[in-house]
């Protein structure tokens, strides 16, 4: 029974889910058919709306294609009476333009050169368009006409502004470089800012349209002209202002430390030396020109176009630099006629000058960098002219010194140093501040074969490094001692002129201590001491010699009295007649040769305080030595009645005039 129920339970539940499947599938199938229905509806739908759009697209298109060829027409209208006005406005250029033109730049370059380019504008398109054209002539003429007013306006606008450098200008900068303390640069504004600019648009306008380059030689010319005045006007300062010491300075700079480049003053022995403000004034000339030409160079760059500017500027600086180097040369000549007539001392107004040339060569160089050849030479030729005659002097000096005669006349009465020595001595000390431009000239003259200097480094040991520096110094030290040599040689020659052999011995003695005393103030006994060891030794040696020969001289005062010479008696007895004579003519002789040389050799000198202190030393020793032995021995002797006569001094009274030797107020 239970299964029964169960069989009818699930036959139940089976036909229920049979009914509602059957129930899902009659929905599936009406759902179907609706979903057909409807895209039957949309393909109809569809197909109308293309139906429709194709007949819309056929009505359209030759519509669109119409207004197209419309709006390309108007197109073509417009650019149409677009170039017909751009040509039209080329045949109004020559009327908008001409009195702008007419009436020049001055005061309105910009719109001045809007005209221009309009003027060419119209000259290119009436060349290319229609070259028969009157109009084209009229725009050239015109273009012509502003091309020349533009010319003139830069010759107008530089003649105007290109003024003179003052000289106190100068002067502040050429000691600019050696001011440490100052803070701010010296510098030159040569043209205004404006003008500058003014400049700058009319060189790049003529270079780029008006194909012209003859500004250039306007620029040059007329900045030429403004350097020589500038340099003219320094030396005109100088001419005017420049002190006893030959060395100007700037207002602005005088409390500042400074090295503005300057000489010290020459000391031509016997004469006043004349040229020394020339000097002074062309050495700051040449440093003058270097810093100018310097800043015209700067100027240059930004006006004239760059490869230009090399050939413009050597055209500008000509004229500024001859006018240097003539004048170099005139002092070379003036120095030569000097060594003509053997002033040549003449020659030491070189040395500033040659050894400023070349401490400025190197930023002389620099500056002149790019110019021709020729101009590159100039200063190596005069400085090489300078060298040759300041080593033609070196050496004829040296001779003179050798050579110089011995005349009885010229020699100095009372024995005291000779003009050719102190001129010697004090031409040996100018050198000093030029030794390396006195060496480079003796070098010049190839004199190391001369004077035996070894020209190979590895003779001397020497490193590459400091080679030059120690040959020029071996060199230098040569040559003096040449001259040294010479002197003493002619020193000797002159004493013998003398006929007292005393007072030829004094002559040299003071000759010999002038130029020893001379060698150790100053920085010549070094140099000596390079070639001559010891210098000092030597030349004490040789004042020991003459001192020595000069106290020969009072050997006829002095023999008479050595006890080898005094007759022999006994104490108390009496003196024969024959030995009171004698005593006699040994008082007398020492009287007579004692007041002989007092008189003679008073009006001698020795200027030297030292040497004479030591003279009169010795000679008391020698003298009132063998006198005081003598009085003591012989005042007590009855040998004469007239005591007075014989006895006339006593030891400290010949003391006393020995002292009084070589001292005329005495």
């Amino acid at each position: 029974m239970i299964l029964i129920e169960d069989a009818s339970a699930r036959k139940r539940d089976i036909e229920e889910k049979l009914r509602q499947e059957q129930e899902t599938l009659l929905f599936m199938r009406e759902s179907l058919e609706k979903s057909d229905q409807l895209t039957k509806n949309m393909v109809s739908i569809l197909s109308s709306f293309e139906s429709r759009l194709m007949q819309l697209e056929n009505s359209i298109i030759p519509v669109h294609k119409q207004t197209e060829n419309l709006q390309r027409l108007q197109d073509n209208v417009d650019k149409t009476l677009s170039c017909l006005d751009h040509v039209i406005s080329y045949y109004h250029v020559a009327k908008d333009t001409e009195k702008i033109i007419k009436e020049g730049p001055a005061g309105r370059l910009e719109e001045y050169l809007n005209c221009m380019a309009r003027i060419q504008k119209a000259v290119e398109y009436f060349q290319d368009n229609n070259p028969d054209s009157p109009e084209l002539n009229r725009v050239k003429l015109l273009f012509e006409k502003g091309k020349e007013s533009l010319e003139s306006e830069f010759r107008n606008l530089l003649t105007r502004n290109s003024k003179a450098v003052p000289p106190v200008v100068i002067l502040d900068l050429v000691a600019g470089d050696d001011e440490i303390e100052t803070a701010d640069e010296v510098s030159l504004e040569h043209l205004p800012e404006n003008i500058l600019q003014d400049l700058i648009c009319i060189s790049m306008w003529l270079v780029e349209y008006g194909r012209n380059q003859d500004f250039m030689n306007v620029y040059y010319q007329i900045r030429s002209n403004q350097l020589d005045r500038s340099i003219k006007g320094l030396k005109e300062h100088f001419r005017k202002n420049s002190s006893s010491s030959g060395v100007l300075y700037s207002p602005a700079i005088q409390n500042k430390k400074n090295n503005t480049p300057s000489k010290k003053a020459i000391k031509r022995p016997g004469k006043e030396d004349m040229l020394d403000s020339e000097i002074d004034s062309y050495i700051h000339c040449i440093s003058a020109f270097i810093k100018l030409a310097q800043s015209e160079y700067q100027l240059l760059t930004e006006i004239i176009p760059e490869h230009h500017q090399k050939r413009t500027f050597d055209s500008l600086i000509q004229e500024a630099l001859d006018g240097l180097m003539v004048e170099g040369e005139s002092i070379v000549s003036t120095a030569r006629r000097a060594i003509m007539r053997h002033d040549y001392s003449a020659v030491l107004t070189i040395f500033p000058i040659l050894k400023h040339l070349k401490q400025m060569k190197q930023e002389f160089d620099q500056v002149l960098q790019g110019t021709a050849a020729g101009t590159k030479n100039k200063l190596p030729v005069l400085i090489t002219s300078m060298e040759t005659t300041g080593a033609k002097a070196l050496e004829e000096f040296a001779d003179s010194i050798k050579n110089d005669p011995d005349k009885e006349y010229n020699m100095p009465k009372d024995g005291t140093v000779h003009e050719l020595t102190s001129n010697a001595i004090l031409f040996l000390q100018q050198l000093l501040d030029f030794q390396e431009t006195a060496s480079a000239m003796l070098a010049s003259q190839v004199l190391g074969d001369t004077y035996n200097i070894p020209l190979d480094p590895r003779e001397t040991g020497s490193s590459s490094s400091n080679y030059n520096s120690e040959f020029s110094r071996r060199l230098l030290s040569n040559y003096i001692c040449k001259i040294l040599g010479n002197l003493q040689l002619n020193l000797h020659s002159k004493a013998k002129v003398y006929e007292d052999t005393a007072l030829g011995a004094v002559f040299l003695l003071n000759n010999f201590n002038y130029i020893l005393k001379s060698l150790e103030k100053s920085e010549l006994i070094q140099l000596v001491a390079v070639t001559l060891k010891h210098p000092d030794k030597t030349y004490k040696g040789h004042i020991e010699e003459q001192l020595q020969i000069y106290q020969r001289s009072w050997f006829k005062v002095t023999t008479p009295i050595t006890e080898s010479n005094m007759p022999t008696f006994q104490p108390g007895t009496k003196l024969k007649d024959k030995e009171r004579q004698a005593i006699k003519d040994r008082f007398k002789a020492f009287n007579d040769g004692l007041e002989e040389l007092c008189k003679i050799q008073k009006s001698w000198a020795i200027p030297d305080k030292e040497q004479r202190n030591k003279i009169r030393r010795a000679q008391k020793e020698n003298v009132t030595g063998a006198y005081r032995v003598f009085w003591q021995r012989y005042s007590n002797v009855p040998f004469t009645k007239n005591t007075e006569k014989y006895i006339k001094y006593r030891v400290e009274q010949v003391e006393e005039m020995i002292e009084k030797l070589f001292d005329t107020s005495a």
